[in-house]
């Protein structure tokens, strides 16, 4: 069940895939989510060395034998030193085999060593163009997230909808959907446009083992659809977040033409660990997918990821009934 060209690549039960994301991606939750038959990875972004990255990954694989996937951060934003190269020898010497590249570079540097180490690439991007990039520069499948997404959106503000089949259209390796997807049917519905697997941040934010602080979590539950915004278009790194007064203030900011080196205390990492992590829902830019609408409970990563497997089935018979697959 659930088979597709993403399961088979990855060694992984059913297409569904953590986006890497900064301070939530721990070995814990990582290693939740390839228990329970996704593919769980590590945000590499959480440390600012080698070490710290390595230990991390030994942690994960100590709590789970399934594959595990490690994220690289393409993002130039000054204050972000991210040792890439160390942090891409440490995923091959720990047997990692997935990568998740994101931000607005091109992974083509990293490709040779990663094809050395015999590592699959998935990159993430948020364009047809970009996609078609990645492919004529080696990754193993791509990732295609529209402007409900939480997080980036890129610059072109088209939906998931429209980017999974243009994107389909655009290049042959495998296809990841992320944006707007937070249940079993968001994955069919990618499944139709021609994806092979799906990629959902917002929807594992509000699980048990996610380490999003409870206060955060339970404001995802009392979110409705059309609570978050586009910050940071000025400065054309557009992300959606859930709005707040912080969210707020940088828009205030750049409607009147604020800068990068002004706006970067508001949108930097320390802001969004104290709210993230401690809870104080004010503090940072609290990115966060429109999909929040559909959140209504917390689960644990194991239930989520079954609901999705069992309602995919009930969507594919409803399908049947109406015509649309053989029953």
């Amino acid at each position: 069940m659930l088979k597709t060209r993403v399961t088979e690549m990855l060694g992984i039960q059913y297409p569904i895939i953590a986006g890497g994301m900064f301070l939530l991606s721990t070995a814990e939750f990582a290693a939740a989510v390839s228990d329970a038959g996704g593919l769980g990875i590590i945000a590499s972004s959480n440390f600012t060395k080698a070490s710290e990255l390595r230990e991390e990954i030994r942690k994960a694989k100590s709590l789970t034998n399934k594959p595990l996937g490690v994220n690289i951060n393409l993002f130039t934003r000054p204050g972000t030193p991210w040792p890439n190269e160390e942090f891409i020898d440490v995923v091959i010497q720990e047997g990692i085999k997935i990568v998740e590249t994101s931000g607005v570079r091109s992974p083509e540097q990293y490709i040779p060593r990663l094809r050395e180490g015999n590592v699959k690439v998935m990159h993430k991007v948020t364009s047809v163009r970009h996609a078609v990039k990645a492919e004529q520069v080696g990754v193993d499948m791509v990732g295609i997230v529209g402007v409900e997404n939480g997080g980036a959106v890129g610059m072109d503000e088209v939906t998931t909808m429209v980017l999974v089949p243009a994107v389909a259209n655009a290049v042959k390796v495998p296809i990841l959907a992320g944006g707007g997807i937070g249940d079993a049917r968001g994955l069919v519905a990618a499944l139709a446009l021609g994806a092979d697997g799906v990629i959902v941040g917002t929807r594992f934010m509000a699980t048990k083992e996610c380490p999003t602080h409870p206060r955060f979590k339970q404001w995802m539950v009392a979110a409705k659809e059309t609570d978050t915004v586009l910050v940071e278009r000025s400065i054309r790194i557009t992300h959606r977040a859930l709005r707040n007064k912080m969210s707020d203030k940088v828009l205030e900011m750049e409607a009147r033409g604020a800068s990068l080196e002004e706006l970067l205390p508001l949108i930097g990492g320390e802001s969004k660990r104290q709210l993230f992590l401690e809870g104080d829902l004010d503090a940072g830019i609290a990115l966060c997918g429109q999909v929040v609408g559909l959140v209504s409970d917390v689960p644990t990563v194991k239930e989520f990821i079954g609901s999705i497997v069992a309602g995919a089935e009930a969507v594919g018979k409803r399908l049947a009934s109406l015509g649309v697959t053989a029953g």
